[in-house]
């Protein structure tokens, strides 16, 4: 059966190939961006994009609507959009710091609070958040961006203790290195630093990451609720 479908920042790299499983699915799928156009892609798919900021409260319930009125209660959140400011700590501002938090922690808050009203009211739901390997082992010049997707797992957590009983359920998928825009820019000697220590020896690739989202909001994943699923080539093992 076709469900409501929102990610957020599904309008290039994991994000994009999320939504794209999605839509191949059949469901109606939504996706925000912020900045620039979103991909001719979306319309050959019949992606709704919808422009948002998740830092103001107020777009997104701007969004929601939108999305509410051309596809129904969301029945599917996954919350991918997230930026990065890297910079070790005694070169970073704190307006660095507290502008990751701001979109990739307390944004995802926002769009979950909005998202759980009509999964509450339906009685069913799945949120997946999108965190990272970064959160669960760190890495040097990225305090501000760990710290938030670490803080995803908390957030998760707790939020499956409170709308576990509702049929709601709330993982988080961590990648490790995707092969997208974001990492193709790396050069080589880093490349290959990085590549030494994935056992599986090369990046996942962003389909990949959409497929465990995929199960984790499926029928299948329906008593799986709290759980952080590393898709990092064994980058993170023990974390």
């Amino acid at each position: 059966m076709s469900r409501s479908v929102l990610v957020t920042g599904g309008n290039r790299g994991i994000g994009l190939a999320i939504a794209r499983a999605f839509a191949d699915n059949g469901d109606k799928v939504a996706v925000t961006f912020r900045t620039g156009e979103p991909p001719e892609e979306l319309t050959k798919l019949g992606v709704l994009p919808v422009r948002c900021d998740i830092t103001d409260a107020e777009q997104v319930d701007t969004a929601y609507k939108t999305i509410e009125e051309q596809h129904g209660a969301v029945e599917v959140l996954v919350a991918n959009a997230g930026v990065t400011r890297d910079q070790l700590l005694l070169r970073m501002s704190e307006e660095d710091f507290t502008s990751v938090l701001d979109t990739n922690l307390t944004g995802t808050f926002r769009v979950v609070k909005r998202a759980s009203r009509g999964m509450l009211r339906a009685r069913k739901g799945r949120i997946v958040l999108i965190s990272s390997v970064v959160g669960l082992k760190g890495s040097p010049g990225q305090a501000n961006y760990a710290a938030s997707k670490a803080g995803l797992v908390g957030f998760a957590r707790s939020l499956a203790h409170e709308l576990g009983s509702r049929n709601i359920t709330v993982n988080v998928v961590a990648p490790g290195f995707v092969d997208t825009a974001m990492t193709q820019v790396l050069g080589g000697e880093r490349k290959e630093e990085i590549l030494k220590n994935i056992p599986a020896g090369r990046y996942a690739q962003p389909e990949e990451v959409a497929a465990s989202v995929r199960f984790l909001a499926s029928d299948d994943a329906a008593y799986i609720t709290g759980a952080v699923i590393p898709v990092d080539g064994g980058l993170g093992m023990g974390h």
